[in-house]
């Protein structure tokens, strides 16, 4: 039996640990009264870890994991924050219901024995 390379070990591994803080977020943010309405959702070259509603507010949310929920925070990029509002407006478009609803950009920080840390409006959802 032949083992995987260690580069595709290491991919496997992050892809885990992002699946995990995704999911450790969602259960945070139902504690908030959160319900979620898409996962991982994918439009216009950009990545939603999860779309969550309370009330009147949709909230796209980020998820990073780190070793600090300071590092988790700095790991949000410029261009992250461009791809991310990209495929928020494609989730809008395809649901005309939100319009009338406060759109957020939050994030969920996550590291090691610490308790996820939930940003409201943690950035803008940037205008095409």
């Amino acid at each position: 039996m032949t083992l995987p390379d260690p580069a595709a070990r290491r991919r496997r591994a992050t892809v885990l640990r992002g699946r995990r803080a995704e999911m450790l977020a969602l259960a945070v943010l139902a504690l908030k009264g959160y319900r979620p309405l898409a996962t991982r959702f994918a439009a216009a070259g950009g990545e939603i870890d999860l779309i969550v509603r309370r009330g009147g507010v949709v909230a796209f949310v980020e998820v990073k994991a780190r070793p600090t929920l300071e590092a988790a925070a700095e790991a949000i990029t410029a261009r992250k924050r461009r791809l991310f509002s990209r495929a928020a407006r494609a989730w809008i478009t395809r649901h005309p219901w939100s319009a009338g609803l406060t759109l957020r950009a939050d994030a969920v920080f996550v590291a090691p024995r610490r308790w996820p840390r939930h940003v409201v409006s943690a950035f803008e959802i940037e205008a095409g």
